[in-house]
């Protein structure tokens, strides 16, 4: 049985290691780069590696039938998750990883059960169980926390980006060639967002959906409301630059007033910290020698 269990920790290790190895991007994003940038001259034939040939199409085909299984509104869910996170992976590879780690800590719990117990019971399995659910919840979480991360750094970028892209439409510059200013003096992950936005349409999108796209991808409040104000002054014909400089204004604003909240709340996150781990050092520090000499003349009388 112990052997079982290496085993199945073995090939759990191999399938998470391949899903590493192989990374596959997102294919609209890939096509669009593809398209964007001019190739000098043709790709050269390659050799096709064993794992390309062979196991990547055997893993992707059980991906996609897990994917086929698994319910409609879970997997929009997760494609949303990872478009906001930047697609660091497709869906399939995810699911994958998901699935590498299930196993890899299934069998791990799984295998000290049975060192422990000596026998496969229902200890053994509850461990097998608990590990794999470890495993399938760690990718969830670095993915939803990939994702904040990348919104925060949105969120910082966008008030310097707004007032930019209103001070090149007040120069003149139409509102897609201030996009594109935007995007090759702003760094980061809303500058990739609006290489890929530009690049849509240049491709023939409309203006409205590839804008649209682009406040969905990120998630972003903010973002959403510029978005939404661009669309309608476009539509109803007013002055695009008035509508930014009115954005810039209330960004600036809705900075100012994260930064208060956030100094709000520092007080009630330092008083945890502050009565568990400095206070009780303070009483060591100034208690602990009266407390010494204390038990020495006690024990002197006695």
């Amino acid at each position: 049985m112990a052997l079982l269990a290496a085993a199945a920790v073995f090939l759990t290790v191999f399938i998470l290691a391949l899903a590493i190895s192989t990374p596959r991007p997102n294919a609209i994003r890939e096509r669009v780069v593809s398209l964007a940038t001019s190739r000098s001259s043709e790709p050269k034939e390659r050799v096709l590696s064993f794992s390309e040939r062979v196991l990547s199409p055997m893993v992707d085909g059980m991906t996609k039938k897990a994917v086929g299984i698994l319910p409609q509104g879970l997997m929009t869910g997760l494609r949303g998750k990872l478009e906001r996170a930047g697609a660091p992976l497709t869906l399939s590879g995810f699911l994958m990883v998901c699935g590498a780690a299930a196993g890899v800590l299934g069998g791990l719990g799984l295998a000290m059960a049975v060192s422990l117990n000596g026998a496969i019971d229902m200890k053994a399995f509850a461990m097998a169980l608990v590990g794999a659910g470890v495993g399938v919840f760690l990718p969830f979480m670095w993915l939803s926390s990939r994702a904040r991360q990348r919104q925060a750094a949105i969120i910082k970028t966008l008030p310097d980006a707004f007032d930019l892209i209103t001070t090149c439409v007040e120069a003149g510059l139409g509102l897609d060639a201030a996009l594109a200013r935007v995007a090759e003096k702003v760094k980061g992950s809303f500058a990739e967002e609006l290489s890929i936005t530009l690049r849509e349409i240049g491709m023939g999108r409309p203006h409205a959906e590839a804008l649209h796209d682009l406040a969905e991808r990120t998630a972003v409040p903010d973002l959403t409301m510029f978005v939404n104000a661009i669309i309608q002054a476009e539509q109803m014909g007013t002055s695009i630059g008035q509508v930014l400089r009115v954005q810039s204004e209330q960004m600036r604003m809705r900075r100012r007033q994260r930064a208060e909240e956030t100094a709000a709340k520092a007080p009630v996150k330092m008083i945890f910290p502050l009565v568990l781990c400095i206070l009780p050092t303070l009483f060591i520090v100034i208690m602990g020698p009266a407390v010494i000499e204390l038990m020495d003349s006690f024990s002197k009388t006695s």
